[in-house]
Protein backbone atom coordinates (compact mmCIF):
# COMPACT_ATOMS: atom_id res chain seq x y z
CA UNK A 1 0.00 0.00 0.00
CA UNK A 2 1.11 3.56 -0.49
CA UNK A 3 -0.23 7.05 -0.12
CA UNK A 4 -1.62 7.26 -3.62
CA UNK A 5 -5.35 7.94 -3.51
CA UNK A 6 -7.85 5.59 -5.02
CA UNK A 7 -10.50 7.14 -7.23
CA UNK A 8 -13.24 8.49 -4.93
CA UNK A 9 -16.41 6.42 -4.86
CA UNK A 10 -19.58 8.45 -4.38
CA UNK A 11 -19.59 11.99 -3.05
CA UNK A 12 -17.51 12.80 0.01
CA UNK A 13 -16.58 16.07 1.62
CA UNK A 14 -13.14 17.58 1.25
CA UNK A 15 -12.62 17.03 4.97
CA UNK A 16 -13.30 13.30 4.66
CA UNK A 17 -11.33 12.59 1.51
CA UNK A 18 -7.58 12.17 1.57
CA UNK A 19 -4.92 9.74 0.34
CA UNK A 20 -6.42 6.88 2.34
CA UNK A 21 -10.07 7.38 1.41
CA UNK A 22 -13.20 8.04 3.41
CA UNK A 23 -13.45 6.40 6.87
CA UNK A 24 -15.62 3.28 6.81
CA UNK A 25 -16.81 3.10 10.42
CA UNK A 26 -20.39 4.07 9.55
CA UNK A 27 -20.61 1.94 6.41
CA UNK A 28 -23.18 -0.86 6.91
CA UNK A 29 -21.15 -3.39 4.91
CA UNK A 30 -18.10 -2.72 7.07
CA UNK A 31 -20.13 -2.95 10.28
CA UNK A 32 -21.46 -6.33 9.15
CA UNK A 33 -17.90 -7.65 9.36
CA UNK A 34 -17.23 -6.11 12.75
CA UNK A 35 -17.60 -9.42 14.60
CA UNK A 36 -17.08 -12.68 12.70
CA UNK A 37 -16.45 -16.11 14.21
CA UNK A 38 -14.51 -18.86 12.42
CA UNK A 39 -13.45 -22.36 13.43
CA UNK A 40 -10.55 -24.27 11.90
CA UNK A 41 -10.56 -28.04 12.52
CA UNK A 42 -7.03 -29.06 11.61
CA UNK A 43 -5.01 -32.24 11.97
CA UNK A 44 -3.19 -30.97 15.03
CA UNK A 45 -5.32 -28.22 16.55
CA UNK A 46 -8.93 -27.08 16.69
CA UNK A 47 -9.22 -23.31 17.00
CA UNK A 48 -11.99 -20.75 17.25
CA UNK A 49 -11.31 -17.09 16.48
CA UNK A 50 -13.76 -14.21 16.73
CA UNK A 51 -12.61 -11.12 14.83
CA UNK A 52 -13.75 -7.71 15.95
CA UNK A 53 -13.04 -4.05 15.28
CA UNK A 54 -11.95 -2.28 12.12
CA UNK A 55 -13.28 -4.44 9.32
CA UNK A 56 -10.10 -4.30 7.19
CA UNK A 57 -7.75 -4.95 10.09
CA UNK A 58 -9.71 -6.65 12.86
CA UNK A 59 -8.53 -7.46 16.35
CA UNK A 60 -8.79 -10.91 17.87
CA UNK A 61 -11.80 -10.49 20.12
CA UNK A 62 -11.66 -14.14 21.12
CA UNK A 63 -9.06 -16.81 20.38
CA UNK A 64 -9.04 -20.35 21.81
CA UNK A 65 -7.08 -23.39 20.68
CA UNK A 66 -7.13 -27.06 21.68
CA UNK A 67 -4.24 -29.28 20.56
CA UNK A 68 -6.56 -32.20 19.85
CA UNK A 69 -4.23 -34.24 17.61
CA UNK A 70 -7.18 -35.32 15.49
CA UNK A 71 -4.96 -36.53 12.66
CA UNK A 72 -2.27 -38.25 14.70
CA UNK A 73 -1.71 -41.78 13.39
CA UNK A 74 -3.95 -41.20 10.36
CA UNK A 75 -1.29 -42.32 7.87
CA UNK A 76 -1.08 -45.69 9.62
CA UNK A 77 -4.73 -46.37 10.52
CA UNK A 78 -6.64 -44.40 7.90
CA UNK A 79 -8.91 -43.18 10.70
CA UNK A 80 -9.11 -40.18 13.00
CA UNK A 81 -7.27 -40.53 16.28
CA UNK A 82 -9.91 -41.76 18.81
CA UNK A 83 -8.67 -39.55 21.67
CA UNK A 84 -8.21 -36.64 19.27
CA UNK A 85 -11.74 -37.13 18.03
CA UNK A 86 -13.11 -36.90 21.58
CA UNK A 87 -11.05 -33.83 22.36
CA UNK A 88 -12.03 -32.12 19.10
CA UNK A 89 -15.72 -32.84 19.64
CA UNK A 90 -15.52 -31.51 23.19
CA UNK A 91 -13.84 -28.33 21.94
CA UNK A 92 -16.46 -27.85 19.24
CA UNK A 93 -19.29 -28.23 21.75
CA UNK A 94 -17.70 -25.52 23.83
CA UNK A 95 -17.09 -23.24 20.83
CA UNK A 96 -20.74 -23.50 19.80
CA UNK A 97 -21.84 -22.55 23.32
CA UNK A 98 -19.36 -19.68 23.53
CA UNK A 99 -20.53 -18.29 20.18
CA UNK A 100 -24.13 -18.49 21.34
CA UNK A 101 -23.21 -16.56 24.48
CA UNK A 102 -21.55 -13.88 22.36
CA UNK A 103 -24.59 -13.69 20.07
CA UNK A 104 -22.36 -13.52 17.00
CA UNK A 105 -24.46 -15.59 14.64
CA UNK A 106 -23.40 -18.81 12.91
CA UNK A 107 -19.75 -19.80 13.01
CA UNK A 108 -17.95 -20.48 9.74
CA UNK A 109 -16.27 -23.86 10.23
CA UNK A 110 -13.74 -25.57 7.98
CA UNK A 111 -12.03 -28.94 8.34
CA UNK A 112 -8.82 -29.76 6.52
CA UNK A 113 -6.56 -32.77 5.87
CA UNK A 114 -7.45 -35.02 8.80
CA UNK A 115 -11.21 -35.00 8.27
CA UNK A 116 -11.03 -35.07 4.47
CA UNK A 117 -8.59 -38.03 4.39
CA UNK A 118 -9.91 -40.17 7.24
CA UNK A 119 -12.25 -43.07 6.55
CA UNK A 120 -14.47 -41.93 9.42
CA UNK A 121 -14.25 -38.26 8.42
CA UNK A 122 -17.84 -38.12 7.07
CA UNK A 123 -19.16 -39.80 10.23
CA UNK A 124 -17.29 -37.28 12.37
CA UNK A 125 -18.69 -34.44 10.29
CA UNK A 126 -22.24 -35.75 10.84
CA UNK A 127 -21.63 -36.22 14.57
CA UNK A 128 -20.37 -32.66 14.94
CA UNK A 129 -23.46 -31.23 13.24
CA UNK A 130 -25.79 -33.48 15.21
CA UNK A 131 -24.28 -32.72 18.61
CA UNK A 132 -23.18 -29.09 18.22
CA UNK A 133 -25.18 -27.64 15.34
CA UNK A 134 -21.94 -26.68 13.60
CA UNK A 135 -21.57 -27.59 9.94
CA UNK A 136 -18.01 -28.50 9.00
CA UNK A 137 -17.07 -27.48 5.48
CA UNK A 138 -14.49 -30.07 4.49
CA UNK A 139 -12.17 -28.45 1.97
CA UNK A 140 -9.65 -30.02 -0.38
CA UNK A 141 -5.95 -29.16 -0.48
CA UNK A 142 -6.23 -26.63 -3.29
CA UNK A 143 -8.94 -24.72 -1.44
CA UNK A 144 -6.94 -24.88 1.76
CA UNK A 145 -3.98 -23.35 -0.09
CA UNK A 146 -6.18 -20.59 -1.54
CA UNK A 147 -7.67 -19.65 1.83
CA UNK A 148 -4.25 -19.60 3.49
CA UNK A 149 -2.97 -17.35 0.73
CA UNK A 150 -5.94 -15.03 1.21
CA UNK A 151 -5.15 -14.92 4.91
CA UNK A 152 -1.65 -13.72 4.11
CA UNK A 153 -3.13 -11.07 1.80
CA UNK A 154 -5.41 -9.86 4.61
CA UNK A 155 -2.42 -8.76 6.65
CA UNK A 156 0.19 -8.42 3.92
CA UNK A 157 -1.44 -6.74 0.89
CA UNK A 158 1.79 -6.47 -1.10
CA UNK A 159 2.82 -10.09 -0.52
CA UNK A 160 4.53 -11.64 -3.54
CA UNK A 161 6.04 -15.08 -3.62
CA UNK A 162 5.05 -18.50 -2.35
CA UNK A 163 2.77 -19.34 0.58
CA UNK A 164 3.76 -22.51 2.47
CA UNK A 165 1.14 -23.69 4.96
CA UNK A 166 2.11 -26.70 7.08
CA UNK A 167 -0.57 -28.51 9.05
CA UNK A 168 -0.41 -31.81 10.88
CA UNK A 169 -1.11 -34.09 7.89
CA UNK A 170 -0.49 -31.93 4.85
CA UNK A 171 1.47 -29.00 3.49
CA UNK A 172 0.11 -26.64 0.86
CA UNK A 173 1.88 -24.23 -1.48
CA UNK A 174 0.30 -21.33 -3.34
CA UNK A 175 1.66 -18.61 -5.57
CA UNK A 176 0.69 -15.08 -4.59
CA UNK A 177 1.25 -11.68 -6.20
CA UNK A 178 -0.56 -8.51 -7.23
CA UNK A 179 -3.39 -9.42 -4.87
CA UNK A 180 -4.08 -12.69 -6.68
CA UNK A 181 -3.60 -16.37 -5.86
CA UNK A 182 -1.94 -18.37 -8.62
CA UNK A 183 -0.86 -22.00 -8.88
CA UNK A 184 -1.61 -24.19 -5.86
CA UNK A 185 -0.61 -27.66 -4.78
CA UNK A 186 -0.97 -29.89 -1.75
CA UNK A 187 1.28 -32.62 -0.35
CA UNK A 188 1.45 -35.11 2.52
CA UNK A 189 4.35 -33.36 4.21
CA UNK A 190 2.63 -32.77 7.54
CA UNK A 191 4.64 -33.93 10.59
CA UNK A 192 2.00 -36.51 11.59
CA UNK A 193 2.41 -38.13 8.17
CA UNK A 194 6.17 -38.03 8.41
CA UNK A 195 6.08 -39.71 11.82
CA UNK A 196 4.71 -42.83 10.08
CA UNK A 197 7.45 -43.13 7.47
CA UNK A 198 9.29 -46.45 7.89
CA UNK A 199 12.98 -47.04 7.20
CA UNK A 200 14.67 -44.49 9.43
CA UNK A 201 16.21 -41.12 8.57
CA UNK A 202 17.34 -42.15 5.09
CA UNK A 203 13.82 -43.06 3.99
CA UNK A 204 12.39 -40.00 5.72
CA UNK A 205 14.71 -37.66 3.81
CA UNK A 206 13.95 -39.48 0.56
CA UNK A 207 10.21 -39.01 1.14
CA UNK A 208 10.63 -35.30 1.83
CA UNK A 209 12.78 -34.84 -1.26
CA UNK A 210 10.31 -36.70 -3.47
CA UNK A 211 7.31 -34.69 -2.20
CA UNK A 212 9.04 -31.34 -2.55
CA UNK A 213 10.21 -32.19 -6.06
CA UNK A 214 6.55 -32.74 -7.01
CA UNK A 215 5.58 -29.43 -5.39
CA UNK A 216 8.33 -27.60 -7.27
CA UNK A 217 7.11 -29.08 -10.56
CA UNK A 218 3.57 -27.91 -9.79
CA UNK A 219 4.21 -24.31 -8.64
CA UNK A 220 7.65 -23.60 -10.07
CA UNK A 221 10.82 -22.34 -8.41
CA UNK A 222 12.47 -18.92 -8.45
CA UNK A 223 10.11 -17.26 -5.96
CA UNK A 224 12.03 -14.59 -4.07
CA UNK A 225 10.02 -14.97 -0.86
CA UNK A 226 8.43 -17.84 0.97
CA UNK A 227 5.72 -16.97 3.51
CA UNK A 228 5.47 -19.57 6.25
CA UNK A 229 2.00 -20.29 7.67
CA UNK A 230 1.33 -22.72 10.51
CA UNK A 231 2.22 -23.47 14.10
CA UNK A 232 5.29 -25.58 13.40
CA UNK A 233 6.79 -22.83 11.26
CA UNK A 234 6.03 -20.21 13.93
CA UNK A 235 7.81 -22.39 16.50
CA UNK A 236 10.90 -22.49 14.28
CA UNK A 237 10.75 -18.72 13.73
CA UNK A 238 10.57 -18.20 17.49
CA UNK A 239 13.63 -20.42 17.90
CA UNK A 240 15.44 -18.39 15.23
CA UNK A 241 14.68 -15.25 17.26
CA UNK A 242 16.06 -16.95 20.36
CA UNK A 243 19.30 -18.02 18.69
CA UNK A 244 19.84 -14.56 17.17
CA UNK A 245 18.85 -12.73 20.39
CA UNK A 246 16.35 -10.76 18.32
CA UNK A 247 14.91 -7.87 20.36
CA UNK A 248 11.30 -7.84 19.13
CA UNK A 249 9.29 -11.00 19.86
CA UNK A 250 6.54 -10.46 17.28
CA UNK A 251 6.28 -13.36 14.85
CA UNK A 252 4.14 -11.72 12.17
CA UNK A 253 6.35 -10.30 9.41
CA UNK A 254 9.50 -11.66 11.05
CA UNK A 255 11.93 -11.93 8.15
CA UNK A 256 14.76 -14.45 7.90
CA UNK A 257 17.66 -14.87 5.52
CA UNK A 258 18.05 -18.47 4.28
CA UNK A 259 21.68 -18.86 5.36
CA UNK A 260 20.96 -17.66 8.90
CA UNK A 261 17.87 -19.86 9.09
CA UNK A 262 19.90 -22.91 8.05
CA UNK A 263 22.24 -22.21 10.97
CA UNK A 264 19.19 -22.16 13.24
CA UNK A 265 18.07 -25.52 11.85
CA UNK A 266 21.53 -26.92 12.62
CA UNK A 267 21.24 -25.53 16.16
CA UNK A 268 17.79 -27.10 16.65
CA UNK A 269 19.10 -30.48 15.53
CA UNK A 270 21.96 -30.37 18.06
CA UNK A 271 20.04 -28.94 21.04
CA UNK A 272 17.86 -30.74 23.57
CA UNK A 273 14.19 -30.10 22.81
CA UNK A 274 13.37 -29.70 26.49
CA UNK A 275 15.90 -26.90 26.74
CA UNK A 276 14.42 -25.22 23.66
CA UNK A 277 10.94 -25.50 25.14
CA UNK A 278 12.05 -23.83 28.36
CA UNK A 279 13.76 -20.98 26.51
CA UNK A 280 10.83 -20.18 24.20
CA UNK A 281 7.70 -21.31 26.05
CA UNK A 282 6.70 -23.66 23.22
CA UNK A 283 4.24 -26.42 24.12
CA UNK A 284 5.47 -30.02 24.33
CA UNK A 285 3.03 -31.11 21.60
CA UNK A 286 4.30 -28.43 19.22
CA UNK A 287 7.98 -28.91 20.01
CA UNK A 288 7.70 -32.65 19.28
CA UNK A 289 6.91 -31.79 15.64
CA UNK A 290 9.64 -29.17 15.18
CA UNK A 291 12.49 -31.55 14.14
CA UNK A 292 10.37 -32.99 11.32
CA UNK A 293 9.25 -29.53 10.20
CA UNK A 294 12.92 -28.45 10.25
CA UNK A 295 13.84 -31.23 7.82
CA UNK A 296 11.10 -30.11 5.44
CA UNK A 297 12.17 -26.47 5.70
CA UNK A 298 15.78 -27.34 4.95
CA UNK A 299 14.70 -29.07 1.73
CA UNK A 300 12.38 -26.19 0.81
CA UNK A 301 15.32 -23.80 1.04
CA UNK A 302 17.55 -26.11 -1.03
CA UNK A 303 15.03 -26.59 -3.84
CA UNK A 304 13.28 -23.21 -4.05
CA UNK A 305 16.32 -21.02 -3.22
CA UNK A 306 14.34 -18.05 -1.84
CA UNK A 307 16.11 -14.80 -0.99
CA UNK A 308 13.92 -14.24 2.06
CA UNK A 309 11.69 -16.33 4.31
CA UNK A 310 8.91 -14.54 6.18
CA UNK A 311 6.72 -15.70 9.03
CA UNK A 312 2.99 -15.00 8.77
CA UNK A 313 0.67 -15.25 11.75
CA UNK A 314 -2.25 -15.01 9.32
CA UNK A 315 -3.55 -18.07 7.53
CA UNK A 316 -6.71 -20.00 6.80
CA UNK A 317 -8.85 -18.35 9.51
CA UNK A 318 -7.96 -14.87 8.29
CA UNK A 319 -8.53 -16.13 4.75
CA UNK A 320 -12.11 -16.99 5.67
CA UNK A 321 -12.62 -13.42 6.87
CA UNK A 322 -11.00 -12.02 3.73
CA UNK A 323 -13.41 -14.16 1.71
CA UNK A 324 -16.34 -12.20 3.16
CA UNK A 325 -14.91 -8.74 2.43
CA UNK A 326 -16.17 -6.68 -0.50
CA UNK A 327 -13.43 -5.76 -2.96
CA UNK A 328 -13.40 -2.08 -1.99
CA UNK A 329 -12.67 -3.08 1.59
CA UNK A 330 -9.86 -5.44 0.55
CA UNK A 331 -8.18 -2.52 -1.24
CA UNK A 332 -7.79 -0.52 1.98
CA UNK A 333 -4.52 -0.19 3.87
CA UNK A 334 -4.81 -2.46 6.96
CA UNK A 335 -2.44 -0.32 9.03
CA UNK A 336 -4.27 2.92 8.39
CA UNK A 337 -7.69 1.36 9.00
CA UNK A 338 -6.53 -0.15 12.30
CA UNK A 339 -5.01 3.13 13.48
CA UNK A 340 -8.10 5.10 12.47
CA UNK A 341 -10.23 2.69 14.44
CA UNK A 342 -7.94 2.92 17.47
CA UNK A 343 -8.24 6.71 17.39
CA UNK A 344 -12.01 6.49 17.03
CA UNK A 345 -12.32 4.22 20.05
CA UNK A 346 -9.52 5.41 22.36
CA UNK A 347 -8.44 9.01 21.68
CA UNK A 348 -9.82 12.02 23.53
CA UNK A 349 -10.47 13.90 20.28
CA UNK A 350 -11.27 11.45 17.45
CA UNK A 351 -10.45 13.04 14.11
CA UNK A 352 -7.63 15.19 15.46
CA UNK A 353 -4.90 12.85 14.16
CA UNK A 354 -5.42 13.79 10.53
CA UNK A 355 -5.44 17.50 11.39
CA UNK A 356 -2.25 17.04 13.38
CA UNK A 357 -0.58 15.30 10.45
CA UNK A 358 -1.57 18.06 8.04
CA UNK A 359 -0.15 20.64 10.46
CA UNK A 360 3.26 19.00 10.87
CA UNK A 361 3.78 17.81 7.27
CA UNK A 362 5.92 20.87 6.34
CA UNK A 363 8.35 19.95 9.12
CA UNK A 364 8.93 16.46 7.70
CA UNK A 365 9.87 17.67 4.22
CA UNK A 366 9.60 15.53 1.10
CA UNK A 367 8.80 11.95 2.08
CA UNK A 368 8.12 8.69 0.26
CA UNK A 369 4.63 7.16 0.22
CA UNK A 370 5.85 4.60 2.74
CA UNK A 371 7.03 7.30 5.14
CA UNK A 372 3.80 9.25 4.61
CA UNK A 373 1.65 6.34 5.81
CA UNK A 374 3.84 5.77 8.87
CA UNK A 375 3.60 9.45 9.79
CA UNK A 376 -0.18 9.36 9.37
CA UNK A 377 -0.47 6.18 11.43
CA UNK A 378 1.58 7.73 14.25
CA UNK A 379 -0.65 10.82 14.26
CA UNK A 380 -3.77 8.65 14.54
CA UNK A 381 -2.22 6.85 17.52
CA UNK A 382 -0.63 9.85 19.24
CA UNK A 383 -3.33 10.17 21.93
CA UNK A 384 -4.63 6.60 22.30
CA UNK A 385 -2.83 5.96 25.60
CA UNK A 386 -3.97 9.14 27.34
CA UNK A 387 -5.57 7.14 30.18
CA UNK A 388 -2.16 5.76 31.17
CA UNK A 389 -0.41 7.52 34.07
CA UNK A 390 1.64 10.43 32.62
CA UNK A 391 4.89 8.92 33.92
CA UNK A 392 4.36 5.82 31.77
CA UNK A 393 2.67 7.13 28.63
CA UNK A 394 5.86 7.14 26.57
CA UNK A 395 6.54 3.49 27.41
CA UNK A 396 2.89 2.53 26.94
CA UNK A 397 2.85 4.04 23.44
CA UNK A 398 5.98 2.16 22.41
CA UNK A 399 4.78 -1.12 23.90
CA UNK A 400 1.34 -0.84 22.32
CA UNK A 401 2.65 -0.32 18.80
CA UNK A 402 5.51 -2.80 18.84
CA UNK A 403 3.35 -5.58 20.29
CA UNK A 404 -0.07 -4.70 18.86
CA UNK A 405 -2.01 -6.83 16.40
CA UNK A 406 -1.14 -4.54 13.50
CA UNK A 407 -0.47 -5.78 9.99
CA UNK A 408 1.09 -4.44 6.78
CA UNK A 409 3.92 -3.28 9.02
CA UNK A 410 7.51 -4.49 9.04
CA UNK A 411 9.38 -4.82 12.32
CA UNK A 412 11.53 -1.71 11.69
CA UNK A 413 8.32 0.19 10.86
CA UNK A 414 6.80 -0.93 14.17
CA UNK A 415 9.82 0.37 16.02
CA UNK A 416 9.77 3.61 14.00
CA UNK A 417 6.17 4.38 14.95
CA UNK A 418 6.83 3.31 18.53
CA UNK A 419 9.87 5.57 18.82
CA UNK A 420 8.02 8.54 17.32
CA UNK A 421 5.23 8.05 19.89
CA UNK A 422 7.78 7.74 22.68
CA UNK A 423 9.12 11.16 21.64
CA UNK A 424 5.58 12.49 21.45
CA UNK A 425 5.51 12.17 25.25
CA UNK A 426 9.19 12.41 26.13
CA UNK A 427 12.07 14.45 24.69
CA UNK A 428 14.83 11.99 25.51
CA UNK A 429 15.09 8.27 24.77
CA UNK A 430 18.37 7.85 26.69
CA UNK A 431 18.32 4.94 29.10
CA UNK A 432 15.10 3.51 27.67
CA UNK A 433 14.56 -0.20 28.24
CA UNK A 434 13.60 -0.35 24.57
CA UNK A 435 17.07 0.61 23.35
CA UNK A 436 17.88 -2.88 21.93
CA UNK A 437 14.97 -2.46 19.51
CA UNK A 438 16.29 0.86 18.22
CA UNK A 439 19.04 -1.17 16.53
CA UNK A 440 16.43 -2.23 13.93
CA UNK A 441 16.48 1.37 12.65
CA UNK A 442 19.18 3.29 10.82
CA UNK A 443 20.53 6.50 12.39
CA UNK A 444 18.55 8.50 9.82
CA UNK A 445 15.32 6.69 10.75
CA UNK A 446 15.94 7.30 14.45
CA UNK A 447 16.38 11.02 13.75
CA UNK A 448 13.23 11.08 11.61
CA UNK A 449 11.22 9.36 14.37
CA UNK A 450 12.49 11.88 16.93
CA UNK A 451 11.53 14.83 14.72
CA UNK A 452 8.09 13.34 14.06
CA UNK A 453 7.57 12.72 17.77
CA UNK A 454 8.58 16.22 18.80
CA UNK A 455 6.40 17.69 16.05
CA UNK A 456 3.41 15.72 17.39
CA UNK A 457 4.34 16.77 20.94
CA UNK A 458 4.15 20.43 19.98
CA UNK A 459 1.14 20.24 17.66
CA UNK A 460 -0.95 18.12 20.04
CA UNK A 461 -0.88 20.73 22.80
CA UNK A 462 -0.83 23.90 20.62
CA UNK A 463 -4.60 23.74 20.24
CA UNK A 464 -7.42 21.33 21.04
CA UNK A 465 -9.29 21.87 17.77
CA UNK A 466 -7.37 22.39 14.51
CA UNK A 467 -3.69 23.46 14.70
CA UNK A 468 -3.82 25.01 11.23
CA UNK A 469 -6.33 27.58 12.49
CA UNK A 470 -3.83 28.71 15.11
CA UNK A 471 -0.77 28.83 12.88
CA UNK A 472 1.30 27.23 10.16
CA UNK A 473 4.76 25.69 10.17
CA UNK A 474 7.44 26.27 7.55
CA UNK A 475 10.90 24.76 7.45
CA UNK A 476 13.52 26.90 5.69
CA UNK A 477 16.56 24.61 5.26
CA UNK A 478 18.74 27.22 3.54
CA UNK A 479 18.33 29.61 6.45
CA UNK A 480 18.25 26.79 9.01
CA UNK A 481 15.01 28.18 10.37
CA UNK A 482 11.77 26.65 11.60
CA UNK A 483 9.09 29.31 11.26
CA UNK A 484 5.76 29.35 13.09
CA UNK A 485 3.34 31.85 11.58
CA UNK A 486 0.68 32.56 14.19
CA UNK A 487 -2.89 33.57 13.39
CA UNK A 488 -4.74 36.00 15.70
CA UNK A 489 -6.36 33.09 17.62
CA UNK A 490 -2.97 31.41 17.76
CA UNK A 491 -1.36 34.30 19.62
CA UNK A 492 -3.42 33.57 22.72
CA UNK A 493 -2.78 29.83 22.44
CA UNK A 494 1.01 30.16 22.15
CA UNK A 495 1.99 30.03 25.81
CA UNK A 496 5.16 29.21 27.71
CA UNK A 497 4.90 25.42 27.33
CA UNK A 498 4.18 25.80 23.60
CA UNK A 499 7.33 27.87 23.21
CA UNK A 500 9.37 25.22 25.01
CA UNK A 501 8.07 22.41 22.81
CA UNK A 502 8.42 24.45 19.63
CA UNK A 503 12.05 25.21 20.54
CA UNK A 504 12.66 21.52 21.23
CA UNK A 505 11.32 20.65 17.77
CA UNK A 506 13.56 23.26 16.15
CA UNK A 507 16.54 21.86 18.04
CA UNK A 508 15.92 18.36 16.67
CA UNK A 509 15.93 19.91 13.18
CA UNK A 510 19.12 21.85 13.96
CA UNK A 511 17.17 24.98 13.06
CA UNK A 512 16.58 28.37 14.65
CA UNK A 513 13.04 28.75 16.05
CA UNK A 514 11.34 31.80 14.50
CA UNK A 515 7.89 33.06 15.50
CA UNK A 516 5.98 35.43 13.22
CA UNK A 517 3.06 37.30 14.74
CA UNK A 518 0.09 38.64 12.73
Amino acid sequence: MNAKADAPRGVVSAEEWDAFGKPLFDDPSARALSRVGVVDVGSNSVRMVVFDGAARSPAYFYNEKVMAGLGQGLAETGMLNPLGRERALSALRRFAAVAKGMDIGPLTCVATAAVRDAGDGPAFQEQVERETGLHLHVIDGAEEARLSAQGVMLGWPDASGLICDMGGNSMELAEIGAGQVGRRETSQLGPFRLQQVKGGRKELLATIQQQIAKLAAAVGVGHERIYLVGGSWRAIARLDMERANYPLLVLHEYRMEPEALLRTLDWIEKTDLGQLRTRTGTSAARMELVPLAALVLRELIRVFQPKEIDCSSFGIREGLLFEQMPERLRERDPLIEACRYAEQMQARLPGFGKKLHNFIKPVMGEVSPGQFRLHRAACYLHDTTWRTHPDYRAEACFDNVTRANLSALTHPERVFIGLSLLHRYKNSRAGSRFEPMFALLSPAQITEAEILGRAMRFGAMFTMSDPSKAGTLELKPKKSQLVLKLTPPGVELFGEVCLSRFSSLAQSLKAEPVIEYP
